[in-house]
Order: structure tokens, then C-alpha cells, then sequence
């Protein structure tokens, strides 16, 4: 009885030992739980907040217990809250339940919106149990391992996580890179610094790299609704800035060289052979009609017309046929646009050079004639009533072009000419290159895409400048010995008003002193900008 006793007793003492050491390393469980934060820092986040993306990368998930026995964890700015409790070493964590909203973009091609469309989830993690270890927290699958920090060095972290050098990518330097060299090549070479230095400041704020995530928008990014550069955007997107340049443009333009020899005119539409040759290549490449024909548009060498024309045909939004969405090329195609514009003076010269004899680029053409008021009155009614029964789809540029020029020759309305040709145009020439630039983020422009989208564009440059050219010799061959024509003014039929025109007439001094093309240059140059809108319209009607 005695033994008995006394093996009842020990076995007792054993056990009250044993509990009191799991209630003793329960107690420095609870301890060191409450003690600081225990932080997680792993790979497999999606930093793409809008569409899909095979790109992951690393962010903090935040631990905190709280001496209550509930929990706080903080996973990609998601807060998830519990009750946990200490058995030994080993933690039991239960979740409550949560609701998640999710964003998605939206692809509805008759909203017109941008904005996110957002479902609702009731997300339930449950339990799971970890092993506190030293200054580590572990969980059966390694990856969601913690380490233990002070408050101060968590709040450090957090801070880290939304500097751009927590953020930035190869890409991103890589595009600032590209968004220094316009500027560069705007101050120092004086190409086209009105376009490319927005353009250019527009990339590099468009690649700082910024914390973003899946299902989070921060309202920052131009890619994030609601972002004050997205609301700006939104002017690409929706096709508003190109009609209001064209209105600009408008005020701006002299037809008068146009009106006085409109058999000019002809070049201005040869040279839109960019756009269809183009437009072939594209699909021979691989890309979507409505891709192609918003890569086309580049050959016309009108950067607004290119934007108006892939804000239609590839925004991202619209869906085909098929099923399938529309690539978002808005970005590269105007960029391209934009750059081959700016390059005129170095592309053109060895095209014209290679297509026209010394004794060719020496013509010397008659003096166009005196416009009169009357004409000048006349020709932008009479131009947009021809041009857009022809095109109609194309009325948002070629009103505005026509209505602008009829503010500036009309003469009784110069104060609204003058905020058109001044403070509109250069307004929204800001806020479009600024844009502009800003959507190349690197995650969205560094594409293959985005390669031959350039090749395209300096392909279909070079077959719009030799178009023009080589028809402009046709017509010299053609034309009475009294009123012939200088080749070289066929390469200003693509629409890059006024260099391109600046461009014959450099040359035209350059192989003769007295031999002054400008003015006849300006009319297939303005009759290029009146062209490429009307193709635009043309694939428009077609391919959307």
C-alpha cells in the first residue's frame, strides 16, 4: 500500500512538473511573442497592380501579438486580425475571417472607363501553428518564417518598402536612361525640345520605381484609377488632347501655299503610303488588325493623329471578335511617333539624297501666286465638308484642324485664334507629353512589342519620306517645263509640321544659295497633316 502510495504521489510530482514547465515555457512563449514584431520577407508578390504579370517579387508580412491574446498580421497593406495562443514553444494562430476586395481592370469597350472594377471576397486562412524558435517564428512551411525586430526597426522597414530603391527595377533605370537621352538630344540638338522635353521628363516620372501591389493602389501610378497622373492620362486614353492640337494646329497653319498650287496636294497623299505599307508589315508580324492599324498611323508621322488612332484601336480595353482584348500599345506607338518626328533632320536628308540627282535638287519652282482673303475664308469650309464626307470617323481631328484655321483667317475672331495657336496648344502639349512619357513604365513598354513597334515606325518613315519623293519626281516629269517641280518637296508630305518642310529648305540652300523651297514645301507638308487624318479615318471605319 506503502509502494502504491508512493508511486501515485511521484507520478503526481511528475506531472505537476511537467505542467508547470509547459505553463512556464508558455509564459516565455507569450513573452517573447508580444516582445517587438516578427517580420517576413519573401519573394512570390505580384507588383503589377493592374492585369497579370509573371514578375514576383519581395514584401514584408508583419506579425504583431498583442498580450490580449489577438494578433495583427499585415500582409502587402492587407491587415488580417486573430486570436493566438501558447502551448509550450508552439503557437495555435486562428484567423478570423476577412473580406477582400479585388480590383480588376476594365475591359468593357462601351463603358469608357478606366476605372478598376472590384469583386468581394470572405477569405478564411484559418489555423496555423508555429514553433518560436530563438529570435525565429516557424511554420511548417518555410517560406512564411519570422524573424523577431524592435517596433523602431519594423517602422524602418515599412519605410524602405516604398522608396524607390526598394522598388526599382533594370527596367526603370533603363527607361530614365532613355527619358534623360531626349532631353539631352532636345537641349543640345534642338530636336523638337517643345515634345521631347516633356516626353522625356514624362518617362523618368513614370519609372520611379514605387511600392505596387495586387489588389492595392497606392494612387500614384498612371496606371492606377484615381492617381492624379491616371485622371491626366485619361486625355490619351479617351482620344480628348490630339482633336485640341489639331485645333491648335489649325490657328497656327497658313494654307495659303496649298491654295495657290493644290495639285501639291497630291504629294501630301502620296506620302501616306507609310501608313499602309506599314499597316501590312504589322499584320505580317503578328499583330491584331486594330494593333496594326494603330501602329500604321506612324508612317503619317503626326504624333497626335497616332495617339488618337491607338486610343481607338489599342487602349487595352476594347475586345475583338475572337474574344480577345486588345494590346494597350498607346504608349509605344506614340513615343515612336513622337521620336521619328524629332529625327526628321537626321532621317530625311540621305533618303532624299539617295532618291534625287544634284541637278534635281537645284530646280528651282515658280513663285506661288497671291492668296486672297476670300480664298483663305473659303478653303478650310470647303476642306473639312470634302474631307469628312470621305471620313467621317476622322471629324474629332478634322473639324477641329479646319474650325482652328478658320478662327485665324476669318480675322474677326483673334482673340480666339490666339489662345487656340498659344495657351491651349501649349497646355495640352504639356500635359500630353508629360503623360505620354509616364505611361513607358518599364513593366508595360520594355516589351517585344514595343521593338517592333520601333522597327515599324522607322521602316514606315522611310518608305512615306521615298513615297513622297519619288512621286514629286513623277510629277516634275510630267509637269510643264515652265512649272516644274523640285523632288525634294515630296519628302515633306509626311505630317511633321513644319520640319519637314524646314528640312527641304536646308537642303535646297545647301545645293543652291538663291533656290528658297520653304513655301512650297508647306503645302504637301500641310496637306500631309490633312491626309494622315483622313487615313486615320479610313482604318478607323474599317478595323474598329
Amino acid at each position: 500500500m506503502r509502494k502504491l502510495c508512493s508511486l501515485v504521489f511521484s507520478v503526481i510530482l511528475v506531472m505537476g512538473l511537467a505542467f508547470n514547465s509547459i505553463a512556464q515555457k508558455s509564459s516565455d512563449t507569450a513573452e517573447k511573442l508580444t516582445t517587438g514584431k516578427w517580420v517576413n520577407h519573401e519573394d512570390g508578390y505580384i507588383p503589377n497592380p493592374v492585369g497579370d504579370s509573371d514578375i514576383t517579387v519581395k514584401r514584408y508580412k508583419i506579425f504583431e501579438f498583442k498580450s490580449d491574446n489577438t494578433f495583427i498580421m499585415d500582409s502587402v497593406k492587407q491587415r488580417f486580425t486573430g486570436k493566438w495562443e501558447a502551448q509550450g514553444v508552439n503557437v495555435i494562430l486562428k484567423f478570423n475571417p476577412k473580406v477582400v476586395t479585388h480590383l480588376f481592370k476594365n475591359l468593357d469597350p462601351n463603358s469608357g472607363s478606366n476605372n478598376y472594377l472590384t469583386t468581394t471576397e470572405n477569405l478564411e486562412l484559418g489555423s496555423r501553428i508555429a514553433k518560436v524558435d530563438g529570435a525565429f517564428l516557424k511554420f511548417a512551411n518555410s517560406s512564411l518564417n519570422c524573424e523577431n525586430n524592435s517596433g523602431a526597426v519594423v517602422g524602418l522597414m515599412n519605410f524602405y518598402e516604398f522608396t524607390g530603391f526598394a522598388n526599382v527595377t533594370p527596367g526603370n533605370l533603363l527607361m530614365v536612361l532613355i527619358g534623360l537621352v531626349f532631353i539631352f538630344l532636345a537641349i543640345k540638338y534642338d530636336y523638337e525640345p517643345l515634345l521631347l522635353i516633356p516626353i522625356g521628363t514624362g518617362v523618368i516620372i513614370g519609372n520611379i520605381p514605387m511600392f505596387q501591389a495586387v489588389d492595392f493602389n497606392l494612387k500614384l501610378g498612371i496606371y492606377e484609377p484615381g492617381s492624379v497622373m491616371n485622371i491626366l492620362y485619361s486625355g490619351v486614353v479617351n482620344g480628348w488632347y490630339p482633336p485640341l492640337i489639331f485645333l491648335g494646329i489649325g490657328a497656327m497653319t497658313d494654307f495659303s501655299s496649298l491654295i495657290s498650287n493644290p495639285r501639291l496636294m497630291i504629294l501630301g497623299a502620296a506620302a501616306q503610303i507609310g501608313i499602309f505599307i506599314t499597316f501590312l508589315g504589322a499584320l505580317w508580324l503578328g499583330f491584331a488588325p486594330p494593333e496594326a492599324g494603330a501602329i500604321g498611323i506612324i508612317g503619317g508621322a503626326d504624333g497626335p493623329t497616332a495617339i488618337f488612332l491607338s486610343s481607338k484601336l489599342a487602349n487595352g480595353m476594347n475586345v475583338m471578335a475572337n474574344g480577345e482584348t486588345v494590346k494597350n500599345l498607346i504608349g509605344p506607338i506614340a513615343i515612336a511617333a513622337y521620336s521619328y518626328m524629332a529625327l526628321v533632320p537626321v532621317i530625311q536628308p540621305p533618303i532624299i539624297n539617295l532618291l534625287t540627282t544634284k541637278k534635281e535638287r537645284k530646280i528651282k519652282m515658280k513663285p506661288p501666286r497671291s492668296v486672297t482673303r476670300l480664298e483663305k475664308i473659303i478653303f478650310p469650309i470647303i476642306g473639312l465638308l470634302l474631307t469628312a464626307f470621305i471620313s467621317p470617323t476622322a471629324l474629332p481631328l478634322l473639324g477641329m484642324l479646319f474650325f482652328g484655321n478658320l478662327l485665324k483667317e476669318s480675322t474677326v475672331t483673334n482673340r480666339l485664334a490666339d489662345t487656340a495657336s498659344n495657351a491651349l496648344i501649349n497646355t495640352i502639349t504639356i500635359l500630353l507629353g508629360v503623360t505620354v512619357g509616364a505611361s513607358t513604365q518599364a513593366d508595360v513598354f520594355l516589351t517585344k512589342d514595343s521593338i517592333l513597334i520601333f522597327g515599324l515606325g522607322a521602316a514606315s518613315f522611310i518608305v512615306a519620306t521615298a513615297g513622297g519623293v519619288i512621286f514629286a519626281k513623277i510629277m516634275n516629269w510630267l509637269s510643264p517645263k515652265d512649272r516644274p517641280i523640285n523632288p525634294m518637296i515630296g519628302a515633306a508630305g509626311v505630317s511633321a509640321v513644319p520640319d519637314s518642310a524646314r528640312v527641304v529648305q536646308t537642303m535646297g540652300l545647301q545645293n543652291d544659295p538663291t533656290n528658297h523651297l520653304l513655301m512650297h514645301a508647306m503645302a504637301p507638308n500641310v496637306s500631309g497633316v490633312i491626309g494622315s487624318a483622313v487615313a486615320a479615318g479610313i482604318l478607323l471605319s474599317f478595323l474598329m
